[in-house]
């Protein structure tokens, strides 16, 4: 599948095509079975050439299965919901319920991990408010069994992507954001909503597919998928995340905008 903005923007990997199917690929990279990863890794592999697929059983940890639209899979923390709350804030120590899941973790799980469990990953104040962003990020089951991963330019006329995931420096951002505007009224058409790295690819942009609007989002905001993505794609790039149909807009309109201009050929040169 060819993209027009592609080649003004000169991207240095390609975009990522987000697919949902009941039939997995054949030549893939998964995550095993109740292995913990980061989707970002799979997104960042899919933009250098490969194809990855998820299911409800390999996506890795609970926000990437909450991420992908499989479901509330914070339940499945380790302590449910509440330890998980305190997990992205300060962490479970002091909290009897959290100390005495650490205790029976000792030694089996990851000691990042149990770091982060017990004195938190702090991307918030207090638990109360990652509650209030869990009740705002929502939950949704996708009607399909796989979500795939792969490169745009080996999606095939059978397929239809749900949402395009564009891996993007300072320069292609600002682009991306101009055309995301540059056909339509108003000035906020691109959002940048709080989230894990795969909620922005994901969850967070699956929401726009019902809108008469839908608006870009940018993400890979979150440290622990920078850090991912820093030893794949580098260490100073954003993620432009669109439902398929809005990619395929802004793409028509790449060659009329400022894409195609002087301004833009210095400044990208």
């Amino acid at each position: 599948m060819k993209c027009n903005m592609c080649e003004y923007l000169k991207l240095q990997s390609e975009p990522v095509a987000t697919i949902w199917t009941d039939e997995a690929p054949e030549e893939k990279i998964q995550f095993k079975k109740g292995k913990r990863g980061c989707v970002i890794s799979l997104m960042t592999a899919a933009a250098k050439g490969r194809t990855a697929v998820v299911d409800a059983e390999t996506f890795g940890c609970p926000g990437g299965g909450v991420g992908l639209g499989f479901g509330n899979q914070y339940e499945n923390f380790p302590g449910s919901i509440d330890c998980f709350t305190r997990f992205l804030s300060h962490g479970n120590k002091g909290y009897p319920k959290g100390e005495a899941v650490a205790e029976q973790m000792e030694g089996k799980a990851p000691e990042n991990f149990m770091h982060k469990f017990i004195y938190g990953e702090r991307n918030a104040k207090s638990p109360e408010i990652v509650e209030d962003f869990i009740n705002e990020l929502g939950f949704m089951d996708i009607p399909a069994k796989y979500t795939v991963f792969k490169p745009l330019s080996k999606v095939e006329e059978s397929e239809k992507p749900v949402t395009v995931t564009i891996f993007c420096n300072a320069h292609q951002l600002s682009a991306l954001i101009t055309l995301c505007n540059y056909f339509r009224k108003g000035m906020h058409n691109v959002e940048v909503p709080f989230g894990a790295g795969c909620q922005s690819s994901g969850i967070l942009t699956y929401k726009q597919l019902n809108s008469e609007n839908p608006k870009g989002i940018v993400g890979l905001l979150d440290v622990s998928a920078r850090k991912v993505a820093k030893n794949s794609v580098g260490g100073n790039i954003m993620s432009f995340n669109m439902t398929y149909d809005l990619f395929k807009k802004m793409d028509d309109e790449a060659g009329e905008s400022f894409l195609g201009g002087e301004h833009w050929k210095e400044l990208i040169s």
